[in-house]
């Protein structure tokens, strides 16, 4: 299915300690009759599915039409990615569900109440956001969540996951943290693979325990070993980004893994493998994936290493 992710603009109710939106970002965002143009053209190219994401979504006034709209000119499947706060409120979600939204995305970034209150920066956002995940179980709508993989993160994924299957999850994504804007110079955010690998194979062990559909994002193939077919690259699918500032290809994205490390060579699973992404061979160069391939590093970190 080819994915039209239209990012409505870059507010947003929360101001998560990772986020790379500056606060110059936050003042752009598409009009209505952008979004509806994009979503005309979309469906002229071939795009069959449509995803509207931020910043937040859900605090526009104006979504409710633009998912109609989309339901309307044919998009088979409409996205909505949330971090569910205003999805307390049942109705809200319901309305949603009456005008054609039918794939729910909700970042919870961790299931500590406390550490999400203080990574959200929001005192009292985990109860909302629980409240939000609970109205989306029990209306059916098998919601994909999305955990952040960061240095303060990582050691609680095997529990996060026992965590949502217990709330009746499904499926959940695990997205590395990425140092790009706002998050540019944070690199003590940012934990080497060796770091935080284990821990993602231990959630992959617990999902397939507990029958939860696991996915990695931005961590090369090789590095998860068994778990290798877990990685998931949307970029290798047809995704056409539409923002605020410029309309790209998903794989031209800066968030989007794209280089290949002489240590890549020979790896059977290099053509389905896009390699690394720069910010991270910035901070740590070639030296894991090397260690794993058993070939020489070759890429030297050109930042400040963090210490470990």
């Amino acid at each position: 299915m080819a994915l039209l992710d239209l990012i409505l603009g870059y507010d947003c109710n929360l101001a998560c300690d990772y986020c790379t939106i500056t606060p110059a970002m936050r003042a752009r965002a598409l009009s209505s009759q952008a979004v509806v143009s994009a979503l005309r053209n979309g469906r002229g190219d071939g795009f069959d599915a449509c995803s509207f994401t931020g910043g937040e979504p859900t605090i526009r006034a104006d979504l409710l039409g633009l998912v109609r709209a989309a339901k309307k000119l044919g998009y088979v499947r409409v996205k909505v990615q949330s971090n569910g706060l205003l999805y307390a409120q049942r109705p809200n979600l319901e309305r949603l569900v009456a005008v054609g939204a039918d794939d729910f995305h909700l970042s919870i970034h961790t299931h500590d109440a406390a550490a999400y209150d203080a990574l959200v920066r929001r005192e009292g956002a985990f109860a909302s956001m629980c409240a939000g995940l609970q109205n989306l179980i029990a209306l059916g709508l098998d919601p994909t969540v999305a955990l952040i993989v960061k240095s303060d993160t990582y050691a609680r994924l095997p529990a996060a996951i026992d965590w949502l299957a217990d709330e009746g999850v499904t499926r959940a994504d695990l997205w590395y943290v990425s140092l790009t804007d706002q998050n540019r110079d944070a690199i003590e955010s940012l934990p080497a693979f060796r770091d935080a690998v284990p821990s993602m194979r231990a959630a992959f062990a617990r999902a397939r325990e507990r029958g939860m559909d696991l996915r990695s994002l931005h961590v090369p193939h090789c590095l998860l070993g068994d778990d290798a077919d877990r990685a998931f690259e949307p970029a290798r699918e047809r995704v056409r980004v539409v923002t605020p500032d410029s309309t790209f290809d998903l794989s031209e994205s800066r968030l989007t893994p794209n280089t290949h490390v002489p240590a890549c060579e020979g790896c059977p699973r290099r053509a389905d493998c896009s390699g690394v992404r720069p910010d991270y061979l910035e901070v740590y160069g070639d030296s894991e994936i090397a260690e794993v391939r058993g070939a020489a590093s070759s890429v030297a970190p050109t930042r400040l290493r963090v210490v470990e």
